[in-house]
C-alpha cells in the first residue's frame, strides 16, 4: 500500500495550540519498510494516528493507495501493533486469533489459518493457553499473528518491543523481518532506537523536536541480517545520529 503524505500539518488544543507537526510531505512506495525516529514528543505516534484515521489533520492529505484514512480501514487494509498488544483476556491464544479472523472473514477470500498464524510466530504449543499466562515476547508475538491474520497491506508498529528486554526485542525484531519479507506490506515504525531502526528499515525518516518536520532522509541498502560492527553499518548510524542531534540543537 502505497502511502502520500502532502502538507500535513496537525494541532492539538488542549487548551492551548499545541502544534505536533508542520508541512510534513512524505511519500512511502508500496511494500517499502521505513522507520521513523525523533526525540520524545515530536509528533511520530501523532503521525501514525492520522495515517490510521484516529485524528482528523488540522490541514494538508494523506492518502493510502489513493483512499483515505478512514476509507482504508473500512476497508480494513491497515493493521495496528503498538507497545500494548491489547489482548482479550478472556480469550485463549487461539481464540484471540480466532476473533480477528472471524472479523475478517467477509473481506478476505482466502487467509491463512488460526495454526497456520500461531504456528509463524511460535505459538502452536502455547494455543490454549490464556493471555495473562504469557511472558511480554510471547504476547507481542500473539499480536503479531493477529496482525499477520489480517493480510492488510499497511502495518503501522508504534515501538511495538520497546518495553522488552533486549535480547527478546532482538529476537523479536528478527522474526518480524521473516514475517515481513514473504508478503512484503507495507510498514511504517516509529522508534527511539536508531540501532533498530538501522537493523530493521529499508529507509530512516528523521523528525525534529515538536512541531515535527522532515529533516532528513536515509536509504539504507544494507543486506539482512546486518551487524551493527561493519564499516557501512556505523557510517550509517553517525549520520543519522548527526542529523538528530542536530535537529534537537537547532530547536534549543
Amino acid at each position: 500500500m502505497k502511502v502520500e503524505i502532502a502538507a500535513l500539518n496537525h494541532t492539538f488544543f488542549t487548551p492551548q495550540p499545541r502544534p505536533a507537526l508542520l508541512n510534513l510531505d512524505l511519500h512511502i512506495p508500496s511494500g517499502q519498510f521505513a522507520a521513523i525516529i525523533g526525540p520524545s514528543g515530536c509528533g511520530k505516534s501523532t503521525l501514525l494516528r492520522l495515517i490510521a484515521g484516529l485524528l482528523q489533520p488540522t490541514s494538508g492529505s494523506i492518502l493510502l493507495d489513493g483512499k483515505t484514512p478512514v476509507e482504508a480501514n473500512a476497508a480494513r487494509q491497515v493493521a495496528w501493533l503498538a507497545q500494548s498488544p491489547a489482548l482479550l483476556p478472556w480469550l485463549t491464544v487461539e481464540g484471540n486469533i480466532a476473533l480477528a479472523r472471524k472479523l475478517l472473514a467477509t473481506r478476505l477470500n482466502h487467509q491463512m489459518s488460526v495454526q497456520q498464524a500461531l504456528q509463524r510466530v511460535g505459538l502452536e504449543n502455547a494455543a490454549r493457553a490464556y493471555p495473562f499466562t504469557l511472558s511480554g515476547g510471547m504476547q507481542q508475538r500473539l499480536a503479531l499473528a493477529r496482525l499477520l491474520i489480517q493480510n492488510a497491506g499497511l502495518w503501522l508498529m508504534d515501538e511495538p518491543f520497546a518495553a522488552l528486554d533486549e535480547i527478546t526485542r532482538e529476537q523479536l525484531a528478527a522474526m518480524l523481518l521473516d514475517l515481513w519479507q514473504p508478503a512484503q506490506p507495507t510498514v511504517l515504525w516509529v522508534t527511539h532506537n536508531i540501532y533498530e531502526a538501522l537493523r530493521l528499515a529499508e529507509r530512516v525518516i528523521v523528525l525534529s523536536p515538536a512541531p515535527g518536520q522532515l529533516v532528513a532522509d536515509f536509504s539504507v541498502a544494507l543486506p539482512h541480517p546486518r551487524r551493527e560492527d561493519t564499516p557501512a553499518f556505523q557510517k550509517l548510524l553517525y549520520e543519522v545520529r548527526t542529523a538528530l542531534n542536530q535537529a534537537v540543537e537547532a530547536a534549543a
